[in-house]
């Protein structure tokens, strides 16, 4: 017969009661959230495969190299050097590519790292009102962010991380930059003899990002005032004045839970609740089993499943409004994947991870991660 002890019971009440008990303290009967208000909106997309498996809730186990991206504090707790290389296919044809390097120094209570990511598309056909079949003319988007990471283990139950990085977006003609910083902490420690992990992060946290560009430089001809004779005139150099946009700003506390475990496998089960500044607050949950040196080899493996609430994608301002498909709706916030490795008995590693999410209406997303360490 299997018993489950008090700290148990609660931990998996809060595992599965957090998230949803969060959310429902912010809701409110006015609509403020900002829609379209943000740039950079790539810096949400994610950076590995294991992370969109995983949902939210992965910056609580990031402790590989993902964590550079997802939570820097649980970076911390990396025990040897690696690289890690990221493709996702997302929606449109459009590609997000993702590098980073990382390697522990201090006696392994700090870790050091570097990530690069960029997202974009070439080529596309410029249309206007008056010329519907295109001008001929073609634009393209590139966006970019590079990032260092510093994490330090305080303790043998707390790390914290913080990783400042730079924005570049191109759009077209126009471009823009800004500053941001990353705040992850984590705590780790041990429930009725298993791994409890708790994660606090804030993310995309920075200056405002204002677009230039020599599209925005014109001359412009003087008008003509009612009632006076047309007048010639020189044109004037003039430039437009663009808005500044905030970066996607993201608060994210998750909480993860080894329900088993034994020296080369674990299953581990944990939930999140975030908080964008362009959407409303979300929560999720998610597991994964891993297993290492399966039946005494070098090789292991994974497999992951998480599901995410994106209240964005079926808001109205109509109280009437039905979703229009309803089996897309419910599948749109799933994700699953898993993974292969290779480590040898000398510490050498090298993995593979795939993963694939639902975007619903707007079609599906895969991630392809390599890794490598040693």
């Amino acid at each position: 017969m299997i018993r489950f002890r008090a700290p148990q019971v609660t931990l998996f009440a809060a595992l599965i009661s957090m998230p949803a008990s969060m959310a429902a303290q912010i809701a409110s009967t006015t609509d403020n959230t900002g829609y379209g208000t943000t740039a950079a909106e790539f810096l949400l997309l994610g950076a590995t495969a294991r992370g969109m498996a995983l949902g939210g809730f992965y910056s609580a186990i990031a402790t590989d190299i993902g964590g550079l991206y997802a939570n820097p504090g649980a970076t911390a707790l990396m025990k040897r050097p690696g690289v890690q290389g990221s493709q996702l296919q997302w929606v449109g044809d459009t590609k997000l590519n993702w590098g980073a390097l990382a390697m522990p120094y201090g006696g392994g209570s700090s870790v050091i790292g570097f990530q690069i990511g960029t997202f974009g598309f070439s080529d596309q056909p410029v249309y206007t009102p008056q010329q519907f079949d295109g001008t001929g003319a073609f634009y393209s988007v590139s966006e970019q962010f590079i990032a260092m990471t510093m994490a330090r283990n305080f303790s043998d139950r707390f790390s914290v991380g913080v990783t400042a990085k730079g924005v570049f977006d191109k759009l077209g003609d126009v471009s823009g930059s800004a500053f941001a910083i990353d705040f992850g902490t984590h705590f780790h420690s041990q429930l009725a003899g298993k791994s409890v992990r708790f994660a606090f992060t804030l993310t995309n946290l920075g200056t405002e990002l204002k677009y230039d560009g020599q599209a925005l430089r014109h001359k412009i001809g003087r008008d003509t005032l009612p009632g006076d004779a047309d007048v010639g005139s020189l044109p004037q150099q003039a430039q437009y004045e663009t808005s500044p946009f905030a970066l996607p700003t993201m608060f994210r506390v998750a909480l993860a839970y080894d329900v088993l475990s034994t020296k080369d496998a674990r299953l581990t089960l944990g939930s999140e609740f975030n908080q964008m500044r362009t959407n409303k607050a979300a929560y999720g949950g998610g597991a994964e089993f891993a297993a290492d040196r399966v039946g005494g080899s070098p090789f292991g493996f994974a497999l992951r499943g998480s599901w995410t609430s994106n209240p964005s994608l079926n808001y109205s301002t109509d109280p009437n409004y039905i979703i229009p498909d309803k089996d897309k709706a419910l599948k749109q916030g799933f994700a699953y994947g898993g993974g292969v490795n290779l480590m040898t008995k000398g510490g050498f590693a090298v993995g593979f991870d795939y993963a694939h999410r639902s975007v619903g209406t707007l079609g599906d997303a895969s991630f392809y991660t390599f890794s490598l360490g040693w």
